[in-house]
């Protein structure tokens, strides 16, 4: 089983690469920003309706769910989380420290702020882990929680079955460092070899390809180790949100549909009544290689 778990890390570890450009989205770029200050991310607000926030994953651009906006049904105000230090947004409060915890409280501030009532938050991969972090800390603020292709803790996929975040500390610390350290040559290679295992899809490739070579590797290397280390398991039964969880296949040497599944249902066996639902034939960016199922398994619970 730990052979196993550790085969699946490739398609839960997406890798960064260094190069910041302003934040600020150019004239004509067709949607708003929405008027909050933060160190720690900045919004991208399109339509009205029904509260949703998007939250991307590990060196994601908020581009990644334009397919999933666009079949979206009903009415919504979409509200997509640009991290900073991610798809080339400077680092700014980002720069040293935890990365996936204080992004989650501060999207927690957004959602009082704004005054967003029944907000629907899905996230994916690291999203999907702030996503968890702000429904199990802040329950009353998420109406529908909604994770895409993330467990609650990735020590195991590190460590085995019976890992800790104390027994997982020695290779996050050594992996963290070494993204941080990596020249902008080796960023550009490992960003290239781990998004075209993350996409199935080649012709959409490139887009997160330069989002994550566009990425701050310290930001990125300190978001990784906290994620392996970080265990959200004992905090999932404090959610009431309904939530689903959408998944796909290890796509590793030893690993079937069914040991996957195996693996996802008893990493949420905390949450009572989650929903479960693998989707087949997509690598890690299942908004990308199957939008229509995507966007039909997250309407159906919408509904």
């Amino acid at each position: 089983m730990k052979r196993l778990l550790l085969a699946a890390a490739l398609a839960l570890m997406p890798l960064a690469a260094c190069a910041q450009t302003p934040a600020s989205a150019p004239a004509g770029h067709g949607h708003a920003h929405a008027d909050f200050e933060s160190g720690r991310f900045h919004v991208r607000v399109e339509g009205e309706g029904r509260d949703i926030i998007l939250i991307p994953g590990l060196t994601s651009h908020p581009d990644v769910w334009e397919p999933l906006v666009a079949r979206l049904e009903g009415d919504w105000r979409v509200h997509m989380i640009h991290i900073q230090g991610f798809a080339g947004a400077p680092a700014m409060d980002n720069i040293d420290g935890p990365v996936s915890a204080p992004v989650a409280e501060e999207i927690a501030r957004y959602i009082e702020e704004q005054g967003l009532e029944d907000a629907v938050v899905v996230g994916h991969s690291m999203g999907g882990t702030i996503a968890m972090m702000l429904a199990a800390r802040h329950p009353d603020l998420v109406d529908r929680l909604v994770v895409i292709d993330m467990i609650p803790f990735m020590g195991n996929v590190f460590g085995g079955a019976t890992a800790t975040p104390e027994s997982v500390t020695p290779i996050a610390d050594q992996i963290g460092a070494g993204m941080a350290a990596s020249t902008p040559e080796q960023w550009r290679a490992s960003a290239t070899a781990s998004i075209t295992g993350m996409v199935q899809t080649e012709s959409l490739r490139a887009g997160p390809i330069e989002h994550s070579v566009t990425s701050d590797p310290g930001v990125a290397g300190r978001a990784m180790r906290e994620l392996i280390v970080t265990d959200l398991r004992p905090e999932l039964a404090a959610i009431t949100a309904p939530t689903e969880v959408i998944y796909v296949a290890f796509n590793n040497p030893g690993m079937t549909a069914e040991i996957t599944d195996g693996i996802y249902a008893a990493s949420f066996a905390n949450l009572e009544g989650v929903v479960l639902r693998r989707i087949d034939d997509s690598a890690h960016f299942i908004m990308l290689d199957q939008p229509d199922a995507l966007a039909a398994a997250i309407n159906d619970f919408l509904d």
